[in-house]
């Protein structure tokens, strides 16, 4: 692999368009679904957020890189995206935190990008006809633009993915409370961020990371006072095994919370539908409205699924009635659910970006209240 920052890349979408630049990282050849990040910070949480796997990722600011990479700020344990696609790359990091340059550690990791795209009109492209299969061809895979058309067509599409697998922990493992232990939790891991653990040992929890195939009894046996829902990648329809579990843990009254792909599954255990947007919510700059007190918060989202409803809609359940507790005002679009019979919400959002902002970081303070007994209204 080339760490050449002249040799000749393509950006090659389904619908046959083609954006010219360099090589960003890795040369060859990579495909996904290409989305667009509207966050100005948090690059390297970005790609390292398992979310993104099988997704090649447009950073709508400008310049990418000036504070370089460190040992410190990842997510998880690699690299998860598919493909980068950034308009003007820092050519010198500066940070006293950075060990190495964001090129580098995509050349490191093998992950194949491209720079010097017009990620403007990018955007505006997808924003327009929405997220689409895409390749990045670089070096000697870089061809005709009919052959790359051609393969990209070829590729996997997101509708219908079932990728938690692809980034869930093969082993279970421990992430200890801060202080004296509180109460215990039972995370299941659809493609959790590091961050997410550690908001919780704040709290006193003492989390328990399970792989996505964490059967109920795996639950009880650690004898957890609540379950957590993570984030993680593909189509939430295709988590058959995750809502089943859901839905046991509802008809035992377990506290249960959610975050973003965790919202999909609690609400399809509930009833509710999912459907794929147009291109997404992706960013740290996006309002949610609680329906209950009309508060605002700003928060980081990254999601391309969403589950229908309608903002404050009451809706009855197996396990009781539940309401859509939050919405995102730029589209309507449903961002949490509450059960109101059962211990039991979720958000789309992330509470536990470590990038920011930090506006709803209290959904921790509610999970910890409802393990206590406390009131689900």
């Amino acid at each position: 692999m080339s760490r050449s920052t002249r040799t000749a890349a393509a950006l090659v979408l389904e619908d046959g368009r083609v954006y010219r630049g360099e090589a960003f990282g890795a040369t060859g050849t990579t495909f996904g679904e290409v989305v667009f990040c509207t966050a100005m910070s948090g690059y390297q949480e970005t790609l390292t957020d398992p979310s993104y796997h099988r997704q090649i990722v447009v950073a709508t600011a400008p310049q990418i890189g000036n504070t370089g990479w460190n040992d410190e700020d990842d997510e998880s344990g690699r690299i998860w995206v598919s493909g980068y696609v950034v308009r003007d790359p820092a050519r010198v990091p500066s940070n006293w935190r950075s060990t190495r340059g964001l090129g580098d550690a995509l050349v490191d990791q093998n992950v194949v990008g491209i720079s010097g795209v017009d990620t403007r009109s990018l955007t505006r492209h997808i924003r327009e006809q929405g997220a689409m299969r895409a390749g990045v061809f670089s070096g000697d895979d870089l061809t005709d633009v009919d052959t790359m058309v051609g393969k990209v067509r070829q590729s996997r599409q997101m509708l219908g993915a079932d990728l938690a697998g692809d980034v869930s922990t093969a082993e279970s493992y421990v992430v200890k409370a801060d202080g004296d232990r509180r109460f215990r939790v039972a995370a299941i891991d659809l493609g959790i961020k590091a961050n997410t653990p550690r908001m919780m040992a704040a709290r006193g929890i003492e989390t328990h990371v399970l792989p996505s195939t964490a059967t109920l009894d795996d639950v009880l046996a650690i004898e957890a006072d609540g379950v957590f829902l993570s984030n993680g990648p593909g189509d939430p329809a295709t988590q058959h095994h995750a809502i089943e579990l859901t839905k046991s843990v509802l008809e035992r009254r377990i506290p249960l919370f959610g975050i973003c792909f965790g919202n999909q599954i609690l609400g399809r255990a509930l009833g509710r539908d999912t459907y794929k947007l147009r291109y997404g919510h992706r960013g740290i700059n996006i309002p949610v409205i609680d329906v209950a007190t009309g508060r605002v918060a700003i928060t980081a989202q990254n999601h391309g699924f969403a589950l229908r409803g309608e903002p404050g809609e009451r809706f009855d359940t197996p396990y009781g009635a539940a309401v859509v507790s939050h919405y995102c005002p730029n589209d309507g679009c449903v961002e949490g659910v509450r059960a109101l019979d059962v211990p039991a919400f979720s958000v789309q959002y992330h509470p536990e970006a470590a990038a920011g902002p930090h506006d709803a970081a209290d959904l921790f303070d509610q999970f910890v209240t409802l393990m206590e007994g406390g009131s689900n209204a």
